[in-house]
């Protein structure tokens, strides 16, 4: 399983321990993932993803799963939040029709 946020694409970012000497040796930085149970209104179904702490923020902050699905870019989602998001979509377009 990749070390990517499910929501946002936040991956692994590469810097330097740096010692008291000055020395600086290669590290990784991980994001902060966590698996978390999603709630979608639209469908009216939970969903569990791999996010970072932050996207959990700014899920509350955009008011909810779907309100940031339809707001995000599709080349930071994953394949599963893409299809999540193209469900969501065709939920709203069909009560929207009705």
């Amino acid at each position: 399983m990749s070390r990517r946020c499910e929501l946002t694409g936040v991956g692994p970012m590469v810097g330097h321990n740096v010692s008291h000497s000055n020395i600086k040796t290669k590290r990784r930085f991980l994001p902060a993932l966590s698996p978390a149970s999603l709630q979608s209104e639209a469908l009216g179904q939970t969903f569990r993803l791999r996010v970072t702490n932050a996207a959990l923020r700014t899920l509350d902050f955009k008011g909810g799963l779907d309100a940031f699905l339809l707001k995000a870019s599709d080349d930071d989602l994953s394949a599963r939040a893409l299809k999540i998001k193209r469900q969501v979509k065709a939920k709203l377009a069909e009560q929207a029709a009705a």
